[in-house]
């Protein structure tokens, strides 16, 4: 495969011999091999991996400065051209088509690692008035020019860059993204569950009639589902926070300075606010995934979180007049067309769908991070795939949120007059009465109302089972909804 006809090249070279590569493009040789050799989705690597390499490459730069590896000049140029990559990045146009590698490429990520290193180069020469594939002349290195290899990837690997550019993005994303929508989304449904305190409502357990709870207790549930999945996400930082950088090819830090890893961590740290520390064993963090395994693992048990809310919601809003009914959802949408009228839970739906992805999602990253299948001796060879999988989730959960919050949660209204209908209504009411007429006698109550169509309080008054006071007292649903010292 080669350029497309008529398409203007440039001759670029690497280490395999000369390449034609499209003219105006900022990548080199490499780029373009990798390019010609994956065309298999036409999903290139996230943008979040390259803006986190744009910050890693800047970072380096700066500890090879402070280490007296790189010039001032050759430094700045390079900080600079990281900055534009960071800023030019757009889903479409500006930088973005600079960077279209294949997420099924190279394992190891080396593709992308050489993708933005080149591009880094290319942008220096332009920055010092040079065409763009000068970035090797050896006239120009001399005076001042930017290397790919030599100056841009110096003292690294694309076996530690890539692990790190990981890292990198994954905690940019929760500390963006996922982190404030589930802190909305928390604290709409605390908001629901101390408004709604009053309400009480029968509960239900195996999708059958259980004792009364109060709306608001539910819902008190649900708020502290997501505090629990900010408590994991905030683990989650803290675990993403320790970096491969440091260990170049296989972890022994070969051809790279002993403070370089901890220097790096610490210019992230100052430019991104969140804690990076370089790796306390390198082989561990070279060799294997498991902190990215981990984090989709959290990633997995908040879409479940998720869906167990979603679900809930749309089963208590069923209806409106055959169903449960307990909660009326906003109309957002017609929901049929054939149906005048008909209105869907789709919020609820949507939600869930993007819980079910994020399920998929979790189980290919696990497979990337499996011993014989991405975690292959000294190296995982999965990467582009694992980090593309977990930045989807993140994206896709933070998104979920932020529409189930606005969409749904802001216009949730509670039915009460249906609630003390269907509270009244229930067998369950029976429960309160055991420490009164003990269960034997309680079932037999319950049994009987139903067969006679009536309810408990009902039946209970026509038999005199307790005095009237005592009854009133025992079936006050409110009463049921906390812990009693009788």
């Amino acid at each position: 495969m080669t350029v497309p006809a008529g398409e203007k090249t440039r001759i670029e070279k690497d280490s395999m011999g000369p390449m034609p590569v499209p003219e105006d493009v900022l990548y080199g040789a490499s780029t373009q091999r990798a390019v010609l050799n994956f065309p298999i989705s036409a999903r290139p690597v996230p943008a979040g991996v390259i803006r986190a390499y744009a910050m890693l490459k800047a970072a380096c730069a700066h500890a090879n400065n402070t280490l007296g590896k790189l010039d001032d000049e050759r430094t700045q140029a390079i900080v600079e051209a990281c900055e534009q990559i960071e800023a030019g990045l757009t889903d479409r146009g500006g930088l973005a088509r600079h960077f279209p590698i294949d997420i099924f490429q190279t394992g190891s990520g080396t593709s992308t690692n050489m993708n933005v290193n080149e591009v880094i180069a290319n942008l220096v020469c332009l920055r010092n008035g040079k065409p763009i594939g000068s970035s090797k002349d050896p006239d120009y290195l001399k005076n001042g020019g930017v290397h790919p290899n030599d100056h841009v990837n110096m003292g690294q690997s694309s076996n530690d860059t890539f692990p790190t550019a990981m890292h990198i993005a994954a905690a940019l994303a929760i500390t963006n993204s996922l982190l404030p929508a589930i802190g909305r989304m928390k604290a709409e449904l605390a908001a629901k569950a101390k408004a709604w305190d009053h309400i009480v409502k029968i509960g239900r357990t195996h999708l059958q009639d259980a004792t009364p709870i109060r709306l608001g207790q539910e819902f008190s549930g649900y708020a502290a589902q997501m505090q629990h999945a900010e408590e994991r996400l905030h683990r989650t930082l803290h675990v993403l926070g320790e970096l491969a950088l440091g260990g170049t090819a296989v972890g022994t830090g070969i051809n790279t300075h002993p403070k370089f890893g901890s220097m790096v961590a610490a210019e992230l740290t100052h430019k991104t606010g969140i804690h990076f520390r370089e790796a306390a064993n390198h082989f561990e963090a070279q060799h294997a995934r498991d902190a990215i395994v981990g984090t989709s693992g959290n990633l997995r048990t908040i879409a479940v979180s998720l869906s167990k809310i979603a679900n809930d919601i749309r089963w208590l809003g069923s209806g409106p007049r055959c169903g449960i009914g307990e909660l009326k959802l906003p109309a957002v949408q017609p929901g049929s067309s054939i149906m005048p009228g008909k209105v869907n839970p789709v919020i609820c739906e949507a939600t869930i769908m993007v819980c079910c992805q994020v399920v998929g999602n979790d189980a290919a990253v696990s497979l990337g991070g499996f011993g014989g299948v991405g975690s292959l001796l000294d190296l995982n060879v999965a990467m582009p795939m694992m980090i593309a999988n977990l930045l989807d989730s993140i994206e896709l959960l933070a998104n979920a949120c932020n529409v189930f919050t606005d969409k749904l949660l802001t216009g949730l209204e509670p039915d009460e007059e249906r609630c003390r209908e269907l509270i009244e209504g229930s067998l369950a009411m029976c429960t309160s009465l055991v420490p009164a007429i003990g269960y034997d006698r309680a079932a037999a109550l319950a049994y009987e109302a139903y067969n006679q169509g009536k309810t408990v309080r009902q039946l209970a008054m026509e038999q005199k089972l307790l005095p009237e006071d005592e009854l009133a007292r025992l079936l006050d649903p409110m009463s049921m909804t906390r812990p009693s010292e009788d």
